[in-house]
């Protein structure tokens, strides 16, 4: 009996990619395993997946790494919303003494966000065991501080008759990274509780 060739060709091919297809599924789901798990210390856990998810096969089961990643990902947030800000602030169209009083503040305040995140992730690059707990001492303050600027931020904008569509853009972009910053401030915690395992991290 004559086999007809386009039909077997048919079904190498497709036993073929079920195959190539079957091995890559484990390494996807391991990748998507290990930033869920990392997030699941984070209040955002949504948030903290969605902003790590493209770390997730360096950075893998390594506290330190994640630590890194989460510091990383804020310091290009805040930058972004900084430098919203800014254009927001030289454009001088926003109406009110207090929503202008608020908005310079605001300013003020992610800029210090931005220096304590700075200090922040150049002690995660040089951690060492024999000072371990004062680093990510020093860490946890600087994240912490970064936090109650944002928050600072926020609350000079309380009580205001905004109108300003700018400024109700800042209000959410300042809430986002305040969401951003907790979750990173929870990667450090759990790295603080774990230990330092992996120096081999500062060249993620």
């Amino acid at each position: 009996m004559i086999q007809n060739p386009t039909k077997s060709f048919t079904i190498f091919s497709f036993l073929l990619g079920f195959i190539i297809t079957t091995a890559q599924y484990p390494t996807v789901m391991n990748a998507e395993n290990y930033v869920e798990e990392a997030c699941k210390v984070t209040r955002y856990q949504d948030l903290c997946i969605k902003s790590l998810a493209s770390y997730s096969n360096k950075a893998k089961k390594s506290p330190h790494k994640w630590a890194r990643v989460g510091v990383s990902v804020t310091i290009s947030e805040v930058k972004y919303v900084s430098k919203y800000l800014y254009k927001v602030k030289i454009r001088n169209h926003v109406k009110g003494k207090k929503v202008r009083t608020a908005l310079s503040d605001c300013v003020e305040c992610i800029q210090d966000t931005l220096d304590n995140l700075y200090k922040s992730l150049s002690v995660l690059r040089r951690l060492s065991f024999g000072e371990f707990n004062d680093q990510v001492g020093d860490v946890l303050t600087w994240l912490s501080a970064a936090l109650t600027d944002e928050d600072t931020c926020l609350n000079g904008f309380d009580g205001a008759k905004i109108r300003n569509k700018s400024i109700v853009k800042v209000c959410n972009k300042v809430q986002n990274v305040s969401y951003i910053t907790s979750n990173a401030l929870a990667l450090v915690n759990k790295l603080a509780s774990a230990g330092l395992e992996d120096l081999d991290a500062r060249h993620l």
